[in-house]
């Protein structure tokens, strides 16, 4: 018998922030299960709580907000975990790809520097083979002359290749669970290729389940194979990707597909459909 390992477990998720004039919802009851090896795609406009549900799962709130509900990582309650003990966690088990790659790496250290102390932290090992561990999983992201990129800072590198250092650092972790948080905002076609190629490779070698959370539906229509429709702070529909695509069940749900440009070619008379940011 084929039994699916749940790895991620989110049950009755509300998120409340104090405000001078009340507390202010912006979850509502989120339910959902992370299978092993399974990527998970998360849509919706924006400020629709995509991000919000993200930074929930790794206890990034600040102070001022209210987390409710359960957050189990292979049976391990995470809300309300001591944070010392979520640092230890988060990288090691709960990897994360954030969205602005410019913004996501200290521009006075080098990469080699941000590489390693990320290694060591998680890891048991020398700064010798640390050192040698990030060139390796540089190279398995396809980036080209690895140890050269290692003395580098992060102005002198690309979008594109900062995508790739940090699904490089996810891999060599080889986390449980991956949440990529918009990989592909603000890349070129090729780089997002690359990216998408590697997130690939991260589950299909490592067998990591994937958090992905996208407007680009169809980067989620080629990578996911379960979809989550958030509006307002709740899940409106969760199916089967080829499901959701083919007969969408809810009515913003075929808003944001009915959403996607779709430009007549003039040579053959077919539509030809872009999918468009929301």
């Amino acid at each position: 018998m084929d039994i699916t390992r749940k790895v991620l477990q989110v049950s009755g998720l509300n998120v409340k922030v104090t405000t001078d004039q009340g507390q202010l919802q912006l979850l509502h009851d989120i339910h959902f299960d992370l299978n092993e090896g399974q990527i998970l795609g998360l849509v919706g406009e924006s400020g629709c709580g995509k991000s919000i549900t993200c930074h929930s799962l790794l206890q990034l709130m600040d102070q001022h907000t209210i987390v409710e509900g359960s957050i189990q990582l292979g049976g391990r309650e995470l809300n309300g975990l001591d944070p010392k003990e979520m640092r230890r966690i988060r990288g090691k088990e709960i990897g994360f790809i954030r969205q602005n790659p410019m913004n996501a790496f200290t521009p006075v250290y080098s990469i080699g520097n941000q590489f390693i102390e990320t290694i060591r932290t998680h890891c048991k090992l020398s700064k010798k083979e640390a050192y040698e561990l990030a060139a390796v999983s540089l190279e398995k992201v396809n980036l080209p002359k690895p140890y050269e990129i290692l003395k580098m800072y992060p102005f002198q590198l690309s979008g594109g290749m900062l995508q790739r250092v940090m699904i490089a650092m996810c891999m060599c972790l080889k986390p449980a669970v991956v949440i990529a948080d918009e990989p592909t905002t603000a890349l070129d076609m090729v780089n997002q290729l690359q990216v998408l190629t590697q997130l690939e490779r991260l589950r299909s070698e490592c067998g990591t389940t994937i958090l992905l959370i996208s407007h680009d539906l169809s980067v989620i229509a080629e990578m996911a194979d379960e979809v989550i429709v958030m509006q307002h702070g709740k899940i409106v529909e969760q199916a089967n990707v080829f499901e959701l695509f083919d007969h969408p069940a809810n009515a913003y749900t075929k808003k944001l597909l009915n959403a996607r440009l779709q430009l007549p070619d003039p040579s053959n008379k077919q539509t030809v459909e872009y999918a468009v940011n929301f």
